[in-house]
């Protein structure tokens, strides 16, 4: 969605390559020479950037801005960090566990990640082998961190998109060649002082197209519905992020006093907003996309047992923080990973769950929707024994 809107925000410079984009990819078109649409797209897009006057693009590219970039190059080889790595382990218990909830969430979504666009590329036609895929993308998260990166990464996303653009295995060798040579060498600055990011944009937003247009496309197409209830968690994910976003430049409102203020929380509904519900299903929403979509496909097939048991999954998640809890100071959302569901005070906002503790901290264990859940996971069972006594016709009337 992000990528959405930056081509309808800079759209004198990236709507002429997202129609070069739409041609090459979509129309399957080759251009003259035998030029590829991306590096056609994305030349197209400097040059509306460089030619048109700033005022009406909203790019401000000069050579002044290319002159300062050209002076930070240089050479800078990683740092290693393995003493600071450590360092936190020198640190009091108490202080370095809380960084579980950070690094238990995360390691699971970067799994889960991976192993979804291991799934990607089966679906587009190639197999790779599931564990060794993850052992390499585990020692490089590794490497990385050694070296003071505070990003794990995943298998990388959008294969079948790719592969659509005419990339092959030398692809990702040249990318990883020519990123770290970018960075080592400082000139990344140079890079943006020369090519407005907006006239790449349309092709990440194409292979995001194509990687949720794969979803419809590579599962029964009984399953549309599923796929499509996936996707809402998603859909809150951008949608808390905007928000987060608009709270943070307001000035105003904190998001911990929106939530704090039963009638904004529970009551008020403006324009459908309602502000714990958003968050609340953002939170964890790798995992929620998975499970809505499991139980959904589950009960199209009439296996309720097994909707039961995604459900069953769900409250589990969500009793552990993964799904659905989140801690709020001021505008700051993060993650609420804890063995002790059921611990501290719950109860200021009443139905909703809410405990504000020492330290102003809005905490929100999300134990309703673990009930929810429950519930949910009860009336399938059940459904499914009476399906089984009283076999339902089919659509055929069988």
């Amino acid at each position: 969605m992000k990528f959405a809107l930056d081509i309808f925000h800079r759209p004198l410079v990236a709507m002429l390559p997202l129609a070069i984009i739409l041609i090459a990819l979509f129309s399957r078109t080759r251009f003259p020479l035998g030029l590829p649409g991306g590096l056609i797209a994305v030349a197209l897009g400097t040059l509306c950037g460089w030619i048109l006057p700033a005022n009406l693009t909203g790019v401000v590219l000069t050579g002044d801005g290319i002159a300062s970039a050209w002076n930070q190059r240089g050479l800078f080889l990683p740092v290693f960090c393995m003493d600071a790595l450590f360092n936190v382990f020198r640190l009091p218990a108490a202080e370095w566990l809380g960084y579980l909830s950070v690094i238990v969430p995360m390691g699971l979504f970067n799994v889960i990640g991976s192993l979804q666009n291991i799934e990607s590329a089966e679906a587009a036609g190639d197999g790779y082998d599931t564990m060794s895929s993850l052992a390499v993308n585990g020692l490089g998260t590794i490497a990385a961190a050694v070296f003071g990166s505070c990003f794990p990464t995943t298998i990388y996303i959008g294969h079948p998109g790719w592969k659509a653009l005419g990339a092959r295995a030398g692809y990702s060798t040249l990318n990883g060649f020519a990123i770290t040579a970018i960075c080592l060498t400082g000139t990344v600055a140079l890079i943006n002082a020369l090519v407005p990011i907006e006239a790449g944009i349309p092709i990440v937003l194409w292979v995001g197209v194509i990687i949720t247009a794969q979803a419809f496309q590579a599962t029964p197409k009984e399953h549309a519905p599923a796929v499509a209830i996936g996707l809402f968690p998603a859909i809150a994910a951008w949608g808390s992020t905007i928000v987060e976003g608009a709270f943070r430049v307001s000035g105003g409102l904190t998001i911990q006093q929106a939530l704090s203020q039963t009638r904004l929380a529970t009551d008020a509904l403006v324009n459908g907003f309602l502000l714990h519900g958003l968050i609340a299903i953002e939170r964890g929403y790798i995992f929620t996309c998975m499970i809505l979509a499991a139980l959904t496909a589950f009960l199209v097939d009439r296996r309720f047992f097994r909707a039961g048991a995604w459900s069953l999954v769900g409250a589990g998640f969500t009793s552990l923080g993964l799904m659905h809890a989140f801690q709020v100071r001021d505008n700051n959302i993060d993650y609420l990973f804890s063995l002790s569901f059921f611990a501290g005070q719950i109860d200021p906002i009443g139905r909703l769950g809410f405990a504000e503790p020492p330290g102003d901290v809005l905490i929100y264990r999300a134990f309703p929707l673990a009930l929810g859940y429950l519930l949910m996971a009860g009336v399938f069972y059940a459904f499914g024994i009476y399906a089984a006594r009283c076999p339902q016709p089919d659509s055929s009337g069988h």
